[in-house]
């Protein structure tokens, strides 16, 4: 693992999220969803792994604050996506809890980050609120 984020906890479970996203409206979506809430789905997914990857490409906490929100935002709207997914029939009530748990394990050191970063920008006078 050569890059920062490749050590973080919430990258490694953002990343793993993303596969189960992309597994999952492969498998289990029809066809003519392909274009519409599967591709929303992935595009969220993937933006939450891709802006932790971002936010730690810079050195400035404030820069970094700004992308971990959009993270947890993204993860937010793949969360919303699961749940309609399982209302329309897409998914299955069990792979939903499934997914529901990795969400909430990738929100956790996600939000940990944020509470960091935020903490580094207030002591380094870099205005991130």
């Amino acid at each position: 693992m050569g890059q920062p984020h490749e050590n973080l906890v919430a990258w490694q479970r953002a990343d793993d999220l993303c596969v189960a996203i992309y597994l999952l409206t492969s498998n289990s979506f029809p066809r003519e969803e392909r274009y519409q809430l599967a591709s929303q789905l992935r595009r969220a997914a993937y933006s939450v792994a891709a802006n932790i990857v971002e936010g730690y490409a810079y050195p400035e906490s404030r820069m970094r604050v700004k992308h971990l929100r959009i993270a947890i935002g993204s993860l937010a709207e793949v969360s919303y996506g699961v749940h309609l997914a399982q209302r329309v029939g897409y998914v299955r009530a069990i792979a939903t809890v499934e997914l529901e748990k990795q969400m909430r394990m990738t929100a956790a050191p996600l939000h940990g980050l944020l509470k960091r970063s935020l903490k580094a920008a207030r002591s380094t006078g870099d205005s991130a609120q």
